[in-house]
């Protein structure tokens, strides 16, 4: 994958962005998309870890240095017990919006001031790096089709490909199909949690949530 310093949220979020129009598409399913991604990232970095299915902090001191995750870890900490699927909607937009600012600030989306019916301000974000874009998501779909073995894809590039196939981008286009499809998006989701004993039962978790979502939000659209 390209941009290797961004986090598995930041590149998430990157994906979801459509070129040819600002904004990220469905809000809310890219909402808990992203969330999903910073959940994953925690979990592989060792930092939230599964008790009888709770997302649970390791201890109150840990840090990654990234305030995006490190704002998670934080409301993770301060607020009542939660399972892996309700932290991927609850309050998914504050991970979304702290992300979109980070991706501002390093030049990946540019904020835009416009005016809504030619009165009041508003602000719409597009994509400035739209060649960085473009490589992210031709890389993804790349490992979606399977032309390289799952064993062979990072553990970090395994997540973003499982995770954008469950929440099923447009930005990717139509990505497999059928049982080939399926069987290769349950390998990404295998290899995304290969790390550590408990890592791959959370990265399923974490990839039913998106995908339950998902099909929720077809579901009350139509299509």
């Amino acid at each position: 994958m390209p941009n290797g310093s961004l986090s598995l949220p930041a590149r998430l979020c990157l994906l979801a962005w459509d070129p040819a129009r600002p904004g990220a598409g469905d809000t809310a399913r890219v909402h808990h998309l992203v969330r999903a991604g910073a959940l994953t990232e925690l979990a592989q970095r060792g930092l939230l870890v599964d008790d009888e299915g709770i997302a649970t902090p390791v201890d109150l001191d840990s840090r990654t240095g990234d305030a995006v995750l490190d704002g998670l870890l934080d409301l993770v900490r301060e607020s009542m017990p939660h399972r892996w699927r309700t932290w991927v909607r609850l309050h998914a937009g504050v991970t979304f919006d702290a992300v979109r600012e980070q991706l501002v600030a390093d030049g990946y989306l540019r904020a835009r001031k416009k005016r809504v019916l030619g009165v009041f301000p508003s602000v719409e974000h597009v994509l400035a790096r739209v060649a960085a874009a473009q490589v992210l998501r031709e890389e993804t779909r790349y490992a979606i089709e399977g032309a390289v073995p799952a064993g062979e894809v990072s553990e970090r590039d395994a997540a973003v490909a499982a995770l954008a196939a469950a929440a099923e981008l447009r930005t990717l286009g139509p990505v497999g199909r059928g049982a080939h499809r399926e069987r290769r998006i349950a390998e990404l989701t295998g290899r995304s949690g290969a790390a550590a004993p408990g890592l791959r039962k959370i990265v399923g978790e974490v990839w039913g949530a998106v995908s339950a979502e998902t099909a929720r939000a077809v579901a009350s659209t139509g299509g």
